[in-house]
């Protein structure tokens, strides 16, 4: 799934330098015990990666949000960073709950595997919100950005700390799952917990899901791309590719999906978008894709009018992938509010 999903950050003028680039820039800062939705996460730890300089007022923060399956270094290389000034900007990549470098069923010692407390999307940004107020003593910053899941993160900051950001950049994610995402998540989830060789979680190698790779296969592009990009003698091909695809430990990707399926920024204001939307005090950039087969635009598109947010919406055969460096009204749009 993370070799499947491309960074959509779009452009503008500066790249990092060879020495960032080839280095390994993982940290990772213990947070201490932290209170989620199932429990306590213990000695809880947050991955992250940093580029460019805290100035002194520590104001000009940009913070990066990964996506379902991915870890922070899926957002490095060049083209990132066209998006983003690092000479002008501190832009942290933060690693989410459950993604093998943030604490996770995978790589915790006390609570490994199905024994992990279940958490959700506010826990995630929670965690979030600790490391940058304990690691570097930021309560504010210039924005936020996220892609998909990233997205999704994005518009929980904009409910659970309106004040935090002066900017929110959510591309292709969504306020509030609709029935059709909802039925998306529910046959994912059943095709995981019922295969044999995942066993409710309780594996002890990482069992090989080539169902599931294909189901996400399907959705991430439109039939029309994938006619094209897959011509009808070429099928037998596909198929091989998608049944070798690896995947990272499969309960991270089980507790990241259940984390999902609690998601609304609405649910403390009567499942109502207008209701929340009156508590977001970010100016907002709303980039969707109106072909997108992952998750349904048109929550995303009628919060954007409540918010009275600048909307990209982008019309692509590549579905959940639109919105790639190619378009040319994100682009400008992003160049445009990060002044």
């Amino acid at each position: 799934m993370k070799k499947l999903i491309p960074i959509l950050l779009l452009s503008l003028a500066a790249t990092l330098s060879q020495a960032q680039k080839k280095t390994d820039r993982q940290q990772v800062a213990t947070i201490g015990d932290l209170k989620v939705a199932g429990g306590i996460i213990a000695d809880c730890k947050i991955g992250y990666r940093t580029y460019g300089k805290l100035n002194a007022e520590k104001s000009n923060g940009v913070l990066m949000l990964t996506w379902f399956g991915g870890v922070s270094k899926n957002l490095e290389g060049p083209d990132t960073w066209r998006a983003i000034d690092t000479a002008r900007y501190f832009v942290m990549i933060i690693d989410a709950l459950g993604d093998g470098i943030s604490s996770s069923p995978s790589n915790s010692v006390k609570q490994h595997g199905m024994k992990f407390p279940a958490f959700t999307t506010v826990d995630m940004i929670e965690s979030q919100h600790r490391l940058l107020v304990q690691k570097f003593g930021i309560t504010h910053v210039h924005a936020i950005t996220g892609i998909s899941m990233g997205g999704i993160q994005t518009f929980q900051w904009a409910i659970t700390y309106p004040d935090f950001a002066d900017i929110l950049i959510p591309i292709v994610g969504t306020p509030q799952f609709t029935s059709y995402d909802m039925m998306r998540g529910e046959i994912y989830r059943r095709l995981l917990d019922s295969d044999p060789e995942y066993n409710h979680g309780n594996y002890k190698t990482n069992p090989k899901i080539t169902v599931i790779n294909m189901f996400w296969e399907m959705l991430l592009t439109t039939p029309t791309e994938k006619v094209r990009a897959h011509p009808h003698d070429t099928f037998n091909k596909w198929l091989a590719d998608v049944e070798a695809q690896q995947h990272s430990d499969w309960n991270d990707t089980f507790y990241q999906s259940a984390a999902l399926e609690q998601f609304d920024i609405a649910k403390d204001y009567n499942s109502s978008l207008k209701e929340a939307a009156t508590h977001v005090k970010a100016k907002m950039l709303i980039i969707t894709s109106l072909q997108d087969h992952i998750v349904n635009p048109k929550p995303a598109i009628d919060f954007a009018k409540l918010v009275n947010a600048k909307l990209v919406m982008i019309d692509s055969d590549a579905g959940h992938l639109a919105g790639n460096f190619g378009n040319g009204d994100a682009r400008k749009a992003m160049i445009e509010i990060l002044q």
